[in-house]
């Protein structure tokens, strides 16, 4: 790869349009994704969150504009961009039949890698599931799950990962674990276009934030960028008041090793 494409984005939009049946769902969407940066697409249900990843993991093809992954065209090139991405939708896509183990040495095989055993050994390590690795699938916990399912989405390294929606349905306690994950990911060198409805999960994880609404974006950037968007609030010293979760994660204490590969009841 040349000093000029490793230089680009590892996700360009420009121009992206989609529509069904007549009705609009993007609108010209355009951003750019910074190498083994955490980019968040926020947005509530509707906005056009999916479609996006659909089209830049070529499942969909746009109505207009471009969009290129690690600089290749999504639309023209579509095989060697699937060479370098991983998707994970909303839901775990895990064989509940196969255990842990099984289910990442047969996504091996299908990748073709030489030693499907060694990958799936190594990523169970990774993501703290090789006590639960002879296990079925079907006895993980939600976030034993969702980590089981983002570690068969990494093999065979792929430099860019879209994690659609990766917390809908998960308890606090597997949310931070999903969090932890993720940044460990991008720490690795890995792109993470992360889409939710979450705003703390943006603002937990991204490096930077854009809002989709109504198929278009309306703000692109950090976190201290779009705050500043808002006058300064009045400084006023009062007595917070904690979050549910807070009070929850306090009382329940952090998970220890043997709670989160606990069997799912």
């Amino acid at each position: 790869m040349t000093s000029t494409a490793l230089a680009a984005p590892a996700i360009r939009v420009q121009g992206i349009t989609k529509g069904f049946k007549g009705l609009p769902v993007l609108r010209g969407v355009d951003f750019d994704v910074e190498r083994g940066s955490i980019f968040a697409l926020l947005g509530s249900n509707g906005a056009g969150k999916t479609t996006l990843v659909r089209i830049l993991s070529t499942l969909l093809k746009a109505d207009d504009g471009s969009a290129t992954v690690q600089g290749f065209d999504v639309a023209t090139a579509p095989d060697a961009v699937r060479e370098r991405i991983s998707l994970t939708g909303q839901f775990a896509a895990v064989d509940e039949i196969l255990t842990g183990r099984e289910n990442l040495v047969l996504v091996a095989k299908l990748r073709h890698l030489p030693d499907p055993g060694a990958a799936a050994d190594d990523l169970l390590a990774r993501f703290s599931l090789t006590d639960a690795g002879g296990r079925r699938a079907g006895t993980y916990s939600g976030g034993m799950r969702r980590r089981l399912d983002i570690a068969m989405s990494l093999l065979g390294e792929p430099s860019v990962i879209f994690l659609d929606e990766p917390t809908t349905g998960l308890d606090p306690q597997a949310r931070i674990e999903v969090w932890d994950t993720v940044t460990e990911l991008a720490k690795g060198g890995t792109t993470v276009l992360l889409t939710t409805q979450y705003l703390d999960e943006a603002e937990h994880l991204a490096d930077r934030i854009a809002i989709l609404h109504e198929g278009a974006i309306i703000q692109n950037g950090t976190l201290a960028e779009l705050k500043a968007l808002l006058p300064q609030a009045r400084v006023e010293y009062v007595e917070k008041q904690p979050t549910l979760e807070e009070v929850f994660l306090a009382l329940v204490g952090p998970a220890t090793t043997n709670e989160k590969d606990e069997v799912a009841k």
